[in-house]
């Protein structure tokens, strides 16, 4: 059935171009791919693009397509008939020579009196495409090629599914989506900033922010530190003699950032991860296999040079950190180290909240120049950890070519609450980089032996996480994560003396808690600490302060409950503990 939607997805893009062409006869046809949930297809308008509305009017004459029973035909063809006949097509010509130059075959699909280029696949007859399951979405620009060297393109996208009820769930999630933006929502409940002179990806935290940072970083250290692992800090710049040894010179400069010197010649770059500085810290001192195994975590800023227009939020950013670990142990221990560490995400994930499926993500062995290492090396490690994985039965889907450059990992692919899908946590086997190192621990018969290097995430980078929770929880963080607990907001001035008194107490508990003092109608204050979605209200009048009682108003509930302050305190308290 996917392979069926990918057709549909496929073909739908050459309609588009069809109905794109047919209007705009003088456009310069890009490439028209499928993607996740359908597809999309880049045109070149020249100096003045239609606007996004004239755009999007396509959908209609796509549908009179559909109706049309039209059929895709396949044909081979020479490197020279492709040139003449694509010859007024730029990109076209492009693409046909660098097919010609990798010996690959020319194939069009004709459609109609439509031509593309095109490897397909598609339908056999446009009347397998639903009418009512495809929709364009939104217009963007696109460089040519994903090169930002290259033009800009204006490209088109559009979803479609196997029917209209996937279709309505798929437009509905969107919008529920759209409403919960961490954007959006980080802006409204003043969690962080971006600034033009700052930089792009590069965030600033407010106070509020801050505290939802903290606390994930928090409860990061309390799992990590109930296994053993001990904090570091390392620099955030280093020589680019590190990273021409562990490799990362060699198949990740180009995502790194460079760093000059006024003083010294010497090449330096910002680190974009933790585990080279960590073997250093390891080299330091000799090791015994009773010393094993060596457990470093380590939250340090970060930092990649991530393509402007590729910046997303704080989802994707050029600094950031990670709640980053390294295990250097002996080989019997591996097995033990990933339970371990696969007992913490479980841990974190489940007080998050979050669903997850674990992929076992390895290398490609027909592309090697991607990664580090021997084929025998990678064979040995990836072994290991499937036995790990069928030992403690874990249900698991394959992903080749998802390995990091120097190993296997265990991926844990979490589900928000919108069902969307994120790689956050990741428990990976590296034997290359402690020898690329020349790490070594002096065996129980006395050899040098080489420690094996566990790398593990409990929830990746805290920004990135913090992102993903705010749409996850739309904003209403649970009580240990939200950076206001409770409001305290008196009716009148005359409630004052008491609501100060109730918010001092509490505040002396380690609770966040604010006293509104602001002059406004008890409606006016009660709406406001809801749209900053605080958990708790306790309004304070009359009746409360003669009681020495308050009442509690929650932000999810139209109901509210008087208890004592005692019994509120304990009631908040239990909940912040343990993370419910």
């Amino acid at each position: 059935m996917e392979n069926d939607l990918n057709k549909v997805r496929h073909s739908l893009a050459h309609l588009l171009a069809i109905t794109v062409k047919t209007r705009y006869p003088a456009v310069k046809l890009g490439i028209g791919p499928t993607i996740e949930h359908g597809f999309y297809y880049d045109f070149d308008f020249g100096e003045t693009a239609p606007t996004e509305t004239e755009l999007l009017e396509s959908e209609k004459d796509m549908r009179a397509l559909v109706s049309q029973d039209l059929g895709f035909e396949k044909d081979e063809i020479a490197d020279n008939e492709a040139k003449k006949l694509f010859a007024a097509e730029p990109y076209k010509l492009e693409l046909i020579e660098e097919l010609t130059a990798k010996g690959e075959t020319i194939t069009t699909y004709r459609t109609g009196g439509f031509t593309d280029l095109c490897a397909g696949p598609h339908v056999a007859h446009t009347n397998q495409i639903a009418r009512d399951a495809f929709r364009l979405t939104r217009v963007a620009g696109a460089y040519w090629r994903g090169n930002e060297q290259n033009k800009m393109l204006t490209r088109i996208y559009g979803v479609a599914f196997a029917n209209k009820k996937e279709l309505d769930d798929y437009l509905e999630q969107q919008a529920e989506a759209e409403k919960r933006d961490h954007r959006k929502l980080g802006k409204e409940l003043n969690l962080f900033v971006f600034s033009d002179l700052v930089g792009p990806g590069l965030p600033l935290y407010t106070p509020k922010g801050a505290i939802i940072r903290r606390e994930i970083v928090n409860f990061s250290n309390e799992l990590q530190s109930a296994i053993g692992y001990q904090e570091v800090h390392t620099p955030n710049i280093n020589k680019a003699e590190l990273f021409k040894v562990s490799g990362h010179y060699e198949k990740y400069q180009d995502d790194m950032l460079r760093v000059s010197s006024h003083y010294t010649k010497e090449e330096y770059f910002l680190k974009p991860m933790n585990c080279p500085q960590h073997t250093q810290i390891y080299a330091s001192q000799k090791r015994s296999y009773r010393d094993l195994p060596v457990r470093l975590a380590d939250f340090a800023n970060l930092y990649r040079d991530e393509k402007p227009g590729e910046l997303s939020g704080l989802t994707r950013l050029r600094s950031f950190a990670q709640d980053d670990g390294h295990s250097f142990c002996r080989p019997d221990q591996i097995k033990e180290e990933f339970e371990n560490v696969l007992a913490a995400i479980k841990q974190a994930l489940t007080v998050y909240g979050m669903d997850y499926y674990i992929r076992f993500s390895t290398w490609d062995p027909e592309h090697p120049e991607k990664y580090l290492g021997d084929p025998k090396t990678w064979e040995t490690a990836q072994d290991k950890l499937k036995e790990i994985l069928v030992d403690n039965k874990i249900d698991y889907r394959d992903g080749i070519g998802e390995a990091a450059i120097y190993g296997p990992k265990m991926d844990f692919i979490s589900r928000d609450s919108l069902g969307r899908e994120w790689q956050i946590s990741t428990i990976q086997i590296d034997f290359i980089m402690p020898e690329r190192f020349g790490l070594r621990y002096t065996d129980q018969d006395g050899s040098e032996k080489t420690p094996v290097m566990v790398h593990r995430a409990i929830v990746g980078s805290p920004e990135r996480f913090l992102g993903i929770l705010i749409e996850h929880y739309a904003g209403r963080f649970p009580v240990w994560l939200s950076p206001g607990q409770v409001k305290v907001i008196p009716i009148s001035d005359k409630h004052l003396p008491y609501a100060q008194e109730v918010t001092e107490k509490l505040k002396g508990e380690g609770v966040r808690i604010e006293l509104d003092q602001s002059n406004e109608t008890l409606g006016k204050k009660i709406r406001a600490a809801k749209m900053q979605k605080v958990p708790y209200l306790i309004v304070l009048g009359d009746k409360e302060v003669t009681e020495q009682m308050i009442t509690i108003e929650s932000r999810d509930a139209e109901t509210s409950v008087k208890l004592s302050l005692d019994e509120f305190r304990a009631k908040i308290l239990e909940e912040i503990k343990t993370r419910s």
